[in-house]
């Protein structure tokens, strides 16, 4: 049985809604949407939701814990929600907000200019510093992911954006000959 997939899911702080396979849960913060694969069984007992599985095979024992795991992360979101915070490294690399579009300076010979998806919101505390923060745990992480792609920490000086939680282990440079 799966560690993960047999844990309720408490959801006495959200308006959850089952019809057939569709589920919704509404919280403070908004509402997701999501369909549940077919052979996965959801049973609500009070304040508990609780997936099951119809039998051992491969392809439901993976599921079920997925299932379980996605419909948490839903529950998550709308209640507290998701943020994952950014940071640029670089001399004259900045951020800055215009019309909730993000405009970066990353050394190249042209800004770059990010639309985040309506879903988002994106902050910038200080000119190196960006915060994205919404309710849907994937589209959050997705966002960031892009963000970073555009100019990703390089491994001798670290310049670049990373993660503020992410650690980075510089290279040695070149040393001189004997």
């Amino acid at each position: 049985m799966s560690r993960i997939g047999k844990k309720p899911v408490n959801i006495k702080d959200v308006e959850f809604k089952k019809d057939g396979q569709k589920i919704t849960v509404k919280g403070k913060l908004g509402q997701l949407e999501m369909e549940v694969h077919p052979s996965m069984i959801l049973e609500v007992e009070g304040e508990e939701l609780s997936v099951k599985r119809p039998n051992d095979q491969k392809e439901n024992r993976a599921l079920h814990g997925l299932s379980r795991a996605l419909i948490q992360n839903m529950v998550t979101g709308v209640t507290t929600g998701y943020t994952k915070e950014l940071l640029i490294v670089g001399v004259g690399y900045k951020a800055e907000l215009r019309d909730k579009n993000l405009f970066l300076n990353l050394g190249y010979s042209h800004p770059i200019y990010f639309m985040p998806p309506d879903e988002l919101t994106i902050e910038v505390p200080a000119p190196t510093q960006i915060k994205i923060s919404g309710t849907d745990k994937e589209l959050v992480g997705l966002v960031a992911a892009k963000i970073r792609s555009f100019k990703k920490p390089e491994p001798y000086k670290g310049k670049g954006i990373k993660y503020s939680d992410e650690i980075l282990i510089k290279k040695a440079g070149k040393t001189a000959g004997k």
